[in-house]
């Protein structure tokens, strides 16, 4: 098992030699060019905790406080000209150097952690601290995170909601190994509370699901990235897996894309109707598309709701340029005629503004509960129509709501179809055989 993700000495030589000629690079720029900077390797790379399929490398650029991080920004630049410059706090650089994924990033020389000027500033006291403690624990961090990426909850990226490579460190230096790490999440409950250096909490308070008080920060929480869920399915997995180890936990299935038949027959068994809305996504780090992705997700749904349509289940994804969110629908169809309850009989002047606004109603006005009531016309029998008319009104959020009126696409039932692409395919195959390890 560690074999297969424990990188070789080939690979450990070779993550050594580029990040050694990125580094010598830099400094070499900086110090020709009369800046004052520091490059160093930090995350995983440096603390011999990657695993061998994961080629990325974190090199932070440190100026001292009083210099401008543009500089710094401007040197990564000039590493490799396969880059793209990318903006979280402030801008960075993402490379490819000698086929490693490179993120170029700026921060400030801080000599205490609790003075930070970005939260980047906070990343090399990570990767001091630890440095200092994972000696002979390194084969166990990466036991977890394999177990953490098969059962779908590594990645603090708000696309995933999950657990950080920092945190999963944490973990396995609190409990010392990786069978100690899910012995504990087994009994994990929300609000679960770990501190690793006792006594030093801040006084500030948090009220997610789990707190992991960072030890070189204590009023941060690691942990304030991972959802609800995602504890709770990494909890749950954790105990199936003690019950029954099984190497399907760290290397699940591969979901393969489905053809139409299977997309069809899927369906029908489902009796379900899928409803696609497909657009160009926003050029926008996932971090950003992905939250309004999901507050869109809840807005269609809340309309669904709003006019009596049901959802069974949704969910979005995006890919290449593309943004999809697929609702799948209980009942998509409604009769023609509904009925609206107005204000009580006795409140006389509400019951006569309510009959003013329903003047042609199908039947009614009559009483029933001890309210007034007609029956009227439904203005959208159908789900996908009433989506089609009032998209373009909810509240998306400003990148997505832009993108949508830009061009929008929506399938309904087998004109899902049409839709070719390989990762939407796979995306459906995955949504549709959504099954946790829990037991």
């Amino acid at each position: 098992m560690l074999s297969q993700v424990r990188p070789s000495p080939a690979q450990r030589e070779r993550l050594r030699a580029v990040s050694r000629k990125i580094i010598t690079k830099i400094e070499q720029m900086a110090q020709e060019q009369g800046i004052v900077l520091q490059a160093m390797l930090v995350g995983s790379a440096a603390r011999g905790t990657w695993l061998s399929q994961d080629y990325d490398l974190d090199i932070f650029l440190g100026v001292p406080e009083s210099s401008d991080l543009g500089e710094a920004v401007r040197l990564a630049r000039l590493v490799a000209p396969e880059q793209e410059e990318r903006y979280a706090e402030h801008p960075y650089i993402h490379a490819r150097v000698d086929g490693f994924e490179v993120d170029l990033v700026p921060c400030y020389l801080v000599d205490d952690a609790s003075r930070l000027r970005s939260a980047v500033d906070r990343t090399p006291f990570h990767t001091r601290y630890i440095a200092s403690r994972i000696t002979g624990l390194e084969d166990e961090v990466l036991l977890l995170k394999q177990f953490l990426k098969g059962v779908g909850v590594y990645g603090s990226e708000l696309k995933t909601g999950g657990f950080s490579g920092y945190l999963a460190e944490l973990l396995v230096i609190h409990y010392r190994s990786f069978a100690g790490v899910l012995r504990a999440a087994s009994l994990w409950r929300p609000s679960t509370l770990l501190e690793l250096e006792g006594g030093r909490r801040g006084g500030r308070l948090h009220d997610e699901p789990l707190v992991v008080v960072d030890p070189v920060d204590p009023n941060r929480n690691v942990a304030a990235a991972l959802t609800l869920d995602r504890m709770l399915l990494f909890s749950a997995a954790a105990r199936s897996f003690l019950a029954r180890p099984d190497l399907e936990f760290f290397f699940p299935p591969e979901h393969e894309p489905l053809g139409d038949e299977e997309v069809q027959s899927r369906m029908d068994a489902r009796g379900t109707m899928p409803i696609i809305l497909q657009f160009q996504a926003p050029d926008v780090v996932e971090d950003i598309l992905y939250p309004q992705l999901r507050k869109a997700e809840e807005a269609v749904r809340a309309l669904m709701a709003r006019n009596g349509f049901s959802v069974l289940r949704s969910d979005v994804t995006a890919y290449r340029d593309r943004a999809v969110m697929l609702f799948e629908m209980e009942v998509w169809e409604l009769s023609r005629a509904c009925s609206r309850s107005g204000p009580p009989v006795w409140e006389a002047e509400h019951a006569a503004r309510f009959l003013a606004a329903h003047p042609h109603p199908l039947s009614g006005p009559y009483v029933r509960g001890g309210r007034v009531v007609v029956e009227e016309p439904r203005k959208h029998i159908y789900a996908r129509d009433l989506l089609a008319a009032e998209l373009e009104g909810l509240s998306l959020g400003k990148h997505l709501s832009r993108a949508i009126r830009r061009g929008h696409k929506i399938y309904a039932g087998r004109e899902i179809l049409q839709i070719r692409d390989r990762e939407f395919r796979t995306f459906l195959a995955r949504y549709l055989d959504a099954r946790a390890p829990i037991s």
